[in-house]
């Protein structure tokens, strides 16, 4: 019983290291009881047996307290059996993981310093990837090292995993790194054709503008009035970057030349959306100037469609008055349009609004009738 209780002790103890989830342990604790408490009658018994033989006298009821206790003990062992049998996978695989981290450490840990070997003396070692990349792997091989492998599964497995993943990132930066030279050329090159093109539209900026101050409310203007300038402050800022790009790469430094025209970039996107604010605004009021009745025009016809569509799907109580408050809204809106320079933008955001309101309402029909 004793040698059958430590074999199935040692697979225990390696599944809840390794497999803690299992709980395995709360399984094996009533059977491992039961043989304590074997354990302790046989000594017990033994030990009355050695006081009687040594005074030579008889055991009171000798021979029933032997049979008791041999059942006790064999109930107890084939408990053990019973539940080897039953978690015998479980066991024996807990405890072939567990054997095979000691090696795992060893040989993530021989492959991380090769890896680092190999990225110092290449000739990247400079670039920042590079330099992140043997960062972390160092920094994962000191905490392979602090971790009993043994005393510890659950945190060597971790460990041994995070070198994994530090020279896989390392290695990858490492394959890439001959690449970025030519690519940093061929994003500086990019960058310089974008940087001339906004700079062109830009120049637009300031008429459109000066348009819409001429051709239109104020009001419908105001949230553009510092777009010039902060076009202007981003495309030198692009121009910074770009500048800054060219000298990493001449530097033989093509990642920081890559972060840098990523920055250019953004700054380029951010003037982009500054110019054409103004200018798509001027396009915009000068085609509901030409025809103010032809957004209405949509709108009105989504409203009567939605109207049909609560119709159609008996929800008039519940939508119809809703509907026909928004009909009397787009009348008021449309009464709006006076004066010498009528506030167009004004109009085209109220439309707008009643648009996306009445969407709503379809939408929330839509769902109504699905549930």
């Amino acid at each position: 019983m004793d040698r059958r209780q430590t074999a199935a002790e040692a697979g225990v103890v390696a599944s809840e290291q390794v497999f803690p989830e299992r709980r395995v342990e709360a399984l094996w604790e009533p059977v491992r009881a039961r043989c304590y408490a074997a354990a302790g009658a046989y000594l017990t018994f033994t030990d009355e047996l050695d006081a009687a033989e040594a005074a030579g006298t008889p055991v009171p009821d000798g021979p029933a307290r032997a049979e008791a206790l041999v059942q006790q003990l064999t109930a107890a062992a084939r408990g053990v059996d019973d539940f080897y049998h039953a978690q015998r996978a479980g066991l024996e695989h807990a405890a072939s993981v567990r054997s095979s981290v000691p090696q795992l450490l060893r040989q993530v840990r021989q492959e991380g310093e090769q890896a680092l070997a190999a990225a110092t003396g290449s000739g990247f070692a400079g670039y920042p990837s590079i330099e992140a990349g043997v960062r972390r792997l160092n920094e994962a091989l000191v905490t392979a090292s602090a971790v009993d492998p043994l005393s510890a599964v659950t945190a060597a497995r971790e460990a041994a995993a995070g070198v994994q993943q530090a020279t896989k990132d390392l290695s990858d930066a490492l394959a890439q790194a001959p690449s970025r030279a030519e690519a940093a050329t061929k994003a500086i090159a990019s960058v310089t054709t974008r940087l001339a093109a906004v700079r062109n539209r830009g120049a637009a900026l300031g008429p459109a503008y000066s348009a819409l101050l001429r051709e239109f409310n104020a009001a419908s203007s105001a949230d553009l009035t510092n777009n010039e300038r902060d076009s202007r402050r981003d495309i030198d800022a692009a121009d910074v970057a770009l500048g800054q790009a060219r000298v990493a790469a001449a530097d033989h430094d093509p990642e920081t030349a890559l972060d840098l025209t990523a920055t250019a970039r953004e700054h380029l996107a951010e003037a982009e959306q500054l110019v054409d604010a103004v200018t798509r605004r001027l396009d915009l009021l000068r085609g509901v100037r030409a025809d103010p009745d032809a957004k209405v025009r949509t709108v009105r016809f989504r409203l009567r469609d939605a109207q049909m569509l609560a119709v159609d799907r008996g929800l008039v109580a519940e939508w119809g008055s809703v509907l026909d408050a928004q009909a009397e809204r787009l009348d008021r809106i449309t009464s709006g349009l006076t004066g010498r320079h009528p506030d167009y933008w004004a109009y085209v955001t109220e439309l707008d609004t009643v648009a996306t309101f009445i969407a709503g309402v379809v939408d929330r029909m839509r769902k109504h009738d699905s549930t």
